[in-house]
């Protein structure tokens, strides 16, 4: 996910043109400034050294927006700041390599030791970054086809996460009783709607307030409305190269966040569906998504106290899942069960009335967590969101695999639902990591994810929890789950992850119980036996959805 604004912008006006060339259309350019000149006979050999050579830069141009030492410093300086004089003078190819090898552990704090190359002659300063005095330069210069692919990117990716509310619209309305498909489909137009404006005037500035990177312990900032429009230099400063998010417009970096936004609020909405009055659940999702959600997606993504304690959540299986989920069950916990599910002689299934309904919706929210995860990347770099695209599929097969098995066992039938739940399981498993982990790390994160699931599900029904979609089990349990993975298949410290998913958690929870029963004692939360029984479609909007 994308870091606040403005941040890192200083250390990239230093940074020389051929650094800022780094992304997917600009590495030939970079290639022919560094003089690496690859020729066709040479591509068993040189090829290979150029795409090492490719995966290092693209590391180099993470370390430009971290602080560094002292130490660092100097590294930088002759790593970065006088390629060409290096490359030209002192170093080959290779030793180029070797340095950098050892320079990018020390400038991501690690302190594995490495074997050091020979320390390098002094260098003149490199040539200036350019600096663009309209837009329309911008487009002229050399960085814009660079740009203009990675923002395409990224927007594509906000439309498949806007594609995802369809996904959660119909797997919630097909796994609930045909009598409350108008009303679950009304409440999810409601919530994408409600959740895009209200990030538009609070929620997007309160989300990322400009704290500083690595150094802010900070938890809660108000929030503003989007800028309107800009000026000359505003142009220049927000909608070229020099945004300090990356390679991005700021409207781009709005509209894909805003699409994250609202899926907090429709995770809950699977949970209490069926029994809920509209009226107070769209004031519910309103406040859930303007002001609660920004407050712990501040924590990490703005720049808050957990980024500085080095909580990883790369897409939001904590920021966004896990947050949905807890808010969720306390959500259920006050508002109850549905009529006729928990009886005297034990649990009465309430059966979904369109599993092939349900199942749409999944394979639609499958496709959109390509975007949720591979736009998270904030770039269109080939191996970045290649890898990641890897990751986030094999991991929902993963998780579809074992639920199936799992379920199949544990229940002596087949259980599509289950499944089904098995794959969302596996996605929302990766979130956290899709970036970190490795490739069967991921298939190992799915497949644990589906076997957990299953077993989330039947453990709620158990306690009397009544969740219609199993939106808890499937975003809050393995959303947990999906946060420590990176420490155990991935590089990531299990003590920092954990206590960022459960402060997290423990915050949606709190905030969502509160909100949920101060609406139930003013407004009342829940719909009468007789129009429950009778169906909120009719009871609430006047009309079934199927006249058959």
């Amino acid at each position: 996910m994308r870091e606040s604004p403005n941040l890192g912008v200083a250390i990239w006006e230093e940074v020389p043109t051929p650094f800022k060339w780094m992304n997917l259309t600009r590495l030939e350019q970079v290639r022919k400034e560094f003089g690496i000149l690859t020729k066709p006979g040479a591509m068993r050999s040189g090829g290979q050294t150029w795409k090492k050579f490719a995966k290092i830069s693209q590391l180099a141009r993470r370390v430009l927006f971290r602080k560094r030492t002292s130490e660092q410093e100097l590294l930088f300086e002759s790593l970065v700041n006088q390629p060409k004089k290096l490359m030209r003078d002192t170093f080959n190819l290779k030793t180029l390599l070797l340095a950098a090898l050892v320079a990018m552990p020390l400038m991501f704090g690690n302190l594995v030791a490495q074997e050091a190359a020979a320390p390098a002659e002094a260098a003149p300063a490199a040539e200036e970054a350019p600096a663009y005095a309209t837009y329309d330069d911008f487009k002229a210069g050399p960085e814009y086809a660079g740009f203009l692919a990675n923002n395409l990117w990224i927007m594509i990716a906000a439309a498949l996460v806007f594609l995802m509310h369809l996904g959660f619209a119909t797997v919630e309305s097909g796994l609930c009783q045909s009598k409350n498909t108008t009303n679950i489909l009304f409440k999810n137009v409601f919530i994408v709607c409600i959740g895009a404006l209200g990030y538009m005037f609070y929620g997007f500035n309160a989300m990322y307030p400009g704290w500083e990177a690595g150094v802010s312990k900070d938890f809660f900032a108000f929030g503003s409305p989007i800028a309107n429009g800009f000026d000359d230099a505003g142009l220049v400063a927000n909608m070229t190269s020099a945004y300090g998010t990356g390679p991005m417009t700021y409207w781009t970096d709005f509209i894909f966040q805003a699409m994250f936004a609202a899926t907090a609020a429709t995770i809950v909405s699977g949970a209490v569906a069926e029994r809920v009055k509209l009226g107070s659940f769209m004031i519910y999702a309103t406040v859930l998504v303007t002001f609660f959600y920004p407050i712990t997606g501040s924590w990490k993504w703005g720049y808050g106290w957990l980024n500085t304690m080095g909580f990883h959540d790369f897409a939001g299986s904590t920021l966004v899942h896990a947050f949905g989920g807890f808010a969720a069950l306390a959500a259920v916990i006050v508002l109850g069960p549905r009529k006729g599910k928990y009886t005297k002689e034990g649990l009465k299934p309430i059966l979904p009335h369109s599993l092939p309904l349900a199942t749409i919706g999944v394979f639609l929210l499958f496709l959109g967590w390509f975007g949720f995860n591979g736009g998270s990347v904030l770039s269109a770099d080939p191996q970045s969101v290649s890898r990641v695209f890897v990751t986030t599929a094999m991991a929902g097969f993963a998780g579809g695999i074992t639920a199936m098995l799992t379920s199949w066992g544990v229940l002596k039938k087949p259980d599509l639902s289950m499944t089904l739940n098995g794959m969302l399981a596996g996605l929302v498993g990766i979130t956290a990591g899709a970036d970190d982990i490795a490739p069967f790390g991921a298939v190992a994160t799915g497949a644990i994810a589906g076997v957990i699931v299953v077993f989330a599900v039947i453990f709620f029904d158990k306690i009397k929890i009544d969740d219609p979609v199993g939106a808890i089990s499937v975003h809050g349990v393995c959303g947990i789950f999906g946060t420590l993975a990176p420490a155990i298949f991935g590089t990531k410290s299990f003590g920092v992850q954990l206590i960022g998913t459960l402060s997290v958690s423990a915050f949606a929870f709190i905030a969502s119980f509160v909100l949920f029963f101060l609406l139930k004692i003013t407004l009342g939360v829940r719909v009468s036996a007789e129009e429950e029984h009778e169906g909120l479609d009719v009871a609430e909007h006047g009309t079934p959805a199927y006249h058959i």
